[in-house]
């Protein structure tokens, strides 16, 4: 595992993808290993932590996720543009070596046997929480956050530093048709007392 790689509290684990970013979702079961995008994902509780994310049923790695009852969930950078969108383009139905031919590199985090995507900021390691009312007709599946990591090189102490970073730390948002946008600069609003 990359030495820039530290564990997130599991309280503050929702501010990994609460600026709403597109994420990667892997899965594995039975020695398959899957890795895709998917531009609705969102925070849902604190404690214990949960999300959810939206998952056609045309996707390989819902099925892989339906099998294992896990998958991880990672904000990947503009450094990944290519690769994020490949993971969005390209389906291991038809493709059995997508993941070798889009240069994705895959790492393991001790005590969880799930694909972690190498070179992203941040990492969700979830725990299904079968809903299948939700997931058979709103593709929606939400996940209990069981471990949670960023890059120190973006995140750390509770906190994105993207304005610090090197721009190519930078989140994705998708927008449709391949377009994406990197988060811009920071706006804080400044506490006033009122008079």
């Amino acid at each position: 595992m990359d030495n820039h790689i530290f564990p997130v509290e599991l309280k503050k684990a929702y501010r990994l993808i609460n600026h709403g970013p597109t994420v990667l979702v892997s899965a594995r079961h039975d020695g398959v290993d899957n890795v895709m995008a998917a531009a609705w994902a969102c925070a849902l509780d604190f404690s214990p932590p949960k999300l959810t994310v939206v998952l056609d049923k045309t996707a390989k790695t819902r099925e892989l996720i339906e099998k294992s009852g896990y998958f991880v969930i990672q904000v990947p950078t503009a450094a990944q543009l290519r690769l994020t969108h490949e993971m969005g383009t390209r389906s291991l139905f038809n493709e059995p070596n997508k993941l070798e031919w889009s240069d994705v590199k895959l790492f393991r985090i001790d005590g969880y046997d799930l694909p972690f995507v190498a070179g992203c900021s941040a990492w969700l390691a979830c725990k299904l929480i079968p809903e299948r009312h939700n997931q058979e007709i709103y593709d929606l599946f939400i996940g209990e956050v069981v471990g949670a990591w960023s890059d120190t090189r973006v995140f750390k102490n509770g906190h994105w530093n993207f304005e610090s970073a090197d721009p190519a730390w930078r989140s994705l948002h998708y927008i449709a048709g391949g377009h994406f946008y990197a988060i811009g600069d920071p706006l804080t609003v400044q506490d006033e007392k009122l008079d």
